[in-house]
């Protein structure tokens, strides 16, 4: 009898923990260290699979290597209550050597970067990959303090709870610092 119950059993649970999954994701996985999206100095594009956004942004700072960063990002599918992607866009570029604070328009969601590295003021040129679902997305937008204190602090923020979105970045820019 216990042999039957086991085998009636097992496959329910095994059914009920693969459901589970859809609404908890674990550690994110960016890859090895050395997998970055860009090396020092270099532009890079960085695009999530369609129907995916970021949920996680990793970074490492050099100041011999110019000041600049490494750059790594991990994409989740959006939740199924936001329906399918209806459009998808490049925004404005953010210029370099300038302080700047950009969000998707149109309520969409960020879901790649595109990245260019200017020596003549040590900074980098942003533009975002934006995707709008069919669904309004029902949120109210805050800075989320994960961010590094100090410019030249390593960075690694990620959405813990399903429903959290990256809308938009802004940053800073000293001509001090660079």
């Amino acid at each position: 009898m216990d042999l039957i119950f086991l085998c009636v059993f097992l496959p329910l649970v095994t059914v009920a923990w693969g459901q589970y999954g859809d609404y908890y994701y674990g550690p994110y996985n960016y890859g090895d260290n050395d997998e970055w999206v860009n090396v020092y100095r270099q532009g890079f594009n960085f695009q999530c699979p369609h129907g995916q956004v970021i949920v996680a942004v990793r970074s490492v700072f050099s100041k011999k290597e110019g000041s600049d960063r490494l750059w790594n990002y991990a994409c989740m599918p959006a939740a199924q209550s936001l329906g399918e992607p209806t459009e998808c866009w490049w925004e404005e570029i953010n210029r370099a050597g300038t302080e700047w604070y950009q969000t998707c328009s149109n309520n969409g969601l960020v879901a790649g970067f595109q990245s260019q590295y200017f020596p003549s003021v040590l900074d980098r040129e942003w533009q975002f990959y934006c995707c709008r679902y069919s669904r309004r997305c029902p949120y109210s937008c805050w800075l989320t303090t994960e961010y590094p204190g100090h410019y030249g602090e390593d960075m690694d923020m990620m959405m813990y709870t399903y429903d959290y979105y990256i809308r938009g970045a802004t940053t800073t820019f000293s001509a001090v610092d660079r």
